[in-house]
């Protein structure tokens, strides 16, 4: 593997995509990545995907450029793909292969032409992802969130230094992201970038060292997860509400969480303080922190 003499970097300069018709999925962004774990949020629809399948080199930027410690991705796209590890957002068995043939066929297409290094490499992989007891099952056999984690053994088994995960959560019960995240931070410990796109807030936990929000093609926020959260502070309400005043406030704030109580609801909303309202501050979350951010970016963008 190549010498490790400085830290890595994924630095995007002025990079944009235009699709055939005039669609422009990105637009101008500029975003240094260094190593950790980064989390890439954003909308469904917002550019994440088209963004990590041009750092990945399956997709062509209509202009901009990427370097990754410096090389070309698109001039040294040999070198930058041995690099990476990818689990995108539709990954695909093949049928007919068991768990750990499936592997091994990852570990042949990186590189890893001894069969022995295979072999321990692949035993390894299962054990640290908890697939070991079902090795032999067939790959398209497995439950939802065990094809998620083959998912991301395939990813790894070339111990690659860029690890590249697109929406991995989605469809998984709260104990396998549980699970799927703490396999992510245990690895962000190493000097690894791990890149995790999603439209899921709680994905982009406490593990992130650094974010990046984008909406509509456009980079909004860059920066630390706390930052984005202190942006939010005293925007964040709890209040005890009548169903009438709970009507009317649905048409003027974003809610975010709704409980019954009594003959009315209690009820956390972002904002400015209302008026005629017994309203307690609440201290904001990443999940508040989005919500108040997007609002009032998209409030300034439809101005």
């Amino acid at each position: 593997s190549q010498t490790r003499d400085s830290k890595l970097e994924i630095s995007i300069k002025q990079l944009n995509k235009i699709y055939p018709g005039g669609h422009r999925a990105l637009h101008d962004i500029n975003l240094t990545i260094s190593e950790g774990m980064f989390g890439l949020l954003g909308p469904n629809g917002a550019g994440k995907s088209t963004l990590m399948r041009i750092l990945v080199t399956l997709m062509q930027p209509s202009s901009g450029e990427v370097l990754i410690n410096g090389r070309d991705i698109n001039e040294q796209r040999k070198e930058v793909r041995k690099m990476l590890g990818y689990l995108p957002q539709d990954f695909r068995f093949f049928a007919k292969l068991r768990s750990w043939e499936f592997l091994d066929y990852a570990a042949r297409l990186a590189g890893m032409t001894s069969g022995k290094e295979r072999r321990e490499q692949v035993e390894k992989m299962l054990e640290n992802v908890g697939l070991y007891s079902v090795r032999n099952r067939m790959a398209n056999k497995l439950s939802g969130g065990m094809k998620r984690r083959l998912g991301i053994a395939q990813a790894l088994i070339s111990q690659p230094s860029i690890i590249i995960v697109d929406e991995p959560t989605t469809g998984l019960d709260p104990e396998e992201r549980i699970r799927f995240r703490n396999l992510l931070s245990d690895l962000s410990h190493t000097d690894t970038i791990i890149i995790l796109s999603t439209h899921i807030v709680g994905d982009i936990s406490s593990t992130c060292n650094q974010m990046a929000l984008l909406n509509e093609g456009e980079l909004v926020y860059d920066g630390a997860p706390d930052k984005l959260v202190a942006g939010a502070k005293g925007f964040v309400w709890q209040a005890s509400v009548s169903e009438d005043q709970y009507e009317d406030m649905k048409e003027k704030f974003p809610i975010i969480s709704t409980i019954p109580s009594g003959t009315g609801w209690e009820i956390q909303f972002v904002g400015e303080k209302p008026a005629g309202i017994e309203a307690r501050e609440v201290h904001p979350n990443l999940e508040h922190a989005y919500v108040h951010f997007m609002e009032n970016t998209l409030h300034h963008w439809n101005l």
